[in-house]
């Protein structure tokens, strides 16, 4: 194999661009067939990456009959037919490129409702504290006071997490917040537990930080805790409101055991609790930390719930945990806008906070029932819907003898753009494939659209 430099990118996850880069070789015959690739663990150490992540990218070329594996021999690359080749090496052109169908109906899970966001309240807001002293300044370096007390009241009221301000962390986004966390407690804990599907931005934080990790399975049922006690690990980072991507929440019986395992292990639980907000059947379940605050680490976020582009996030660190994550960080300056904390922190002061998400959770909830109902209808038992009590997403089991790139093609084909959700998953596979659609920045005529051109795409 001829020697070859990966250069990676934020745009996709590791794994993916790993496999991405040998399938080009062996399509354009850099790699001739026969020929055995490094071994998974030669690989990962060549790249930096963990022994999951090459793993992830040669199971992928194997299940498209680029590789194949021979025992402990190792993998070998397959022999492809030359028009395969000669299609593979066109496929770039700009020409061809040109002619691709144009997204139609976008259904990504990251969005929010633009035609429901209050602009004129949070352009009112943020012009009157433009005028404020404050804003010519740095700002504190863990976040602006006003902001985390607002927090604090709002965790109370909605999560049943009491806390204080002095505990609350401001911060850009979830990974950042992961990536801070994760050289707190590596000197003491070397490993961490991670759902298996579960968010890959997570999982990043952590092999960023070298963390071994330890995989706890996730079905449409929830998380089988079963297997906890055999785990090395003191710290899991878990979703437990809405499980991400399941979209299961987890019972009080299976809370209690995780407060249980962290309270023997003297280790932490992670709590990700992304958009608690919106669950459509029964109230909001009470979060992890309202149990044990002090063996859970709350994370939550402002992206999902109000806009992604404001950047703000927060943790609530329990007591054992605040004085040295100060200590740690007190050199560096707050990663996030001073104008954006102010402007949410009287946002929530005066009641427009509240407001928004009570407004929203019903706008959402229509959209999510139009959703499912569409599919239902459009595709009766040829799919499952997995997800439809809380979220921003649903995920869609289809029952057909297809890969999910062909499904997300042939989507493509028809002008909708859908979303995988191999991504999530790491050793727990599902033998039939799932996708993702999010609905929160659709019209419901857009949503019934989308499934329309689904149903002649997926037919």
């Amino acid at each position: 194999m001829k020697n070859t430099i990966f250069a990676f990118n934020s745009d996709s996850p590791k794994y993916k661009q790993i496999y991405e880069q040998f399938k080009l070789f062996i399509e354009r015959g850099d790699i001739p067939p026969g020929e055995q690739l490094p071994s998974i663990r030669m690989l990962a150490d060549s790249l930096q990456v963990s022994r999951n992540t090459t793993l992830m990218a040669y199971d992928q070329l194997v299940a498209e009959g680029y590789i194949h594996g021979e025992g402990r021999k190792g993998y070998f690359v397959n022999e492809l037919e030359a028009l395969l080749v000669q299609k593979a090496f066109i496929s770039p052109n700009k020409e061809e490129k040109e002619s691709e169908t144009p997204v139609l109906i976008d259904f990504r899970a990251g969005a929010v409702d633009q035609t429901h966001f209050p602009v004129k309240v949070w352009r009112k807001i943020s012009n009157q504290v433009l005028t404020l002293q404050e804003n010519f300044q740095y700002g504190e370096p863990f976040g602006e006071t006003c902001l985390r007390e607002q927090i604090a009241t709002y965790l109370l009221q909605s999560r049943g997490v009491k806390t204080e301000a002095n505990a609350i962390i401001i911060g850009s986004s979830t990974q950042q917040m992961l990536i801070h966390l994760g050289h707190l407690l590596k000197d003491n804990f070397p490993s961490i537990i991670v759902e298996d599907p579960g968010y890959d931005g997570a999982r990043e934080a952590f092999q960023f930080h070298r963390f071994s990790l330890e995989t706890l399975p996730v079905y449409e049922s929830g998380a089988d805790f079963s297997l906890l006690e055999q785990m090395k690990s003191q710290v899991i980072y878990v979703t437990p409101s809405h499980q991400s991507p399941i979209g299961v929440s987890m019972t009080i019986q299976q809370r209690q055991t995780l407060i249980r395992w962290a309270t023997k292990r003297k280790g932490y639980i992670i709590e990700d609790d992304y958009d608690s907000e919106f669950r459509y059947t029964q109230q909001p379940f009470p979060a992890l930390a309202s149990i044990d605050s002090t063996r859970v680490i709350y994370l939550g976020n402002f992206s999902k719930s109000f806009l992604p582009g404001i950047r703000l996030s927060y943790m609530v660190l329990p007591p054992s945990l605040i004085n040295h994550y100060k200590d740690q960080f007190l050199p560096f300056e707050s990663t996030t806008s001073l104008l954006h904390q102010l402007t949410m922190a009287k946002f929530m002061e005066v009641g427009e906070w509240s407001r928004h998400i009570k407004r929203m959770r019903l706008v959402y909830k229509r959209k999510m029932q139009h959703l499912v109902s569409l599919l239902k209808e459009q595709f009766e038992q040829r799919i499952t819907i997995i997800g439809e009590q809380s979220g921003l997403y649903v995920l869609v089991k289809v029952h057909q003898k297809r890969s999910e790139e062909w499904l997300i093609e042939r989507a493509s084909f028809y002008g909708v753009k859908v979303y995988p959700t191999s991504l999530y998953f790491i050793k727990n596979k599902t033998s039939e494939p799932i996708i993702k659609l999010g609905f929160s920045n659709l019209s419901c005529d857009e949503i019934q659209l989308g499934v329309e051109l689904l149903k002649k795409s997926w037919s």
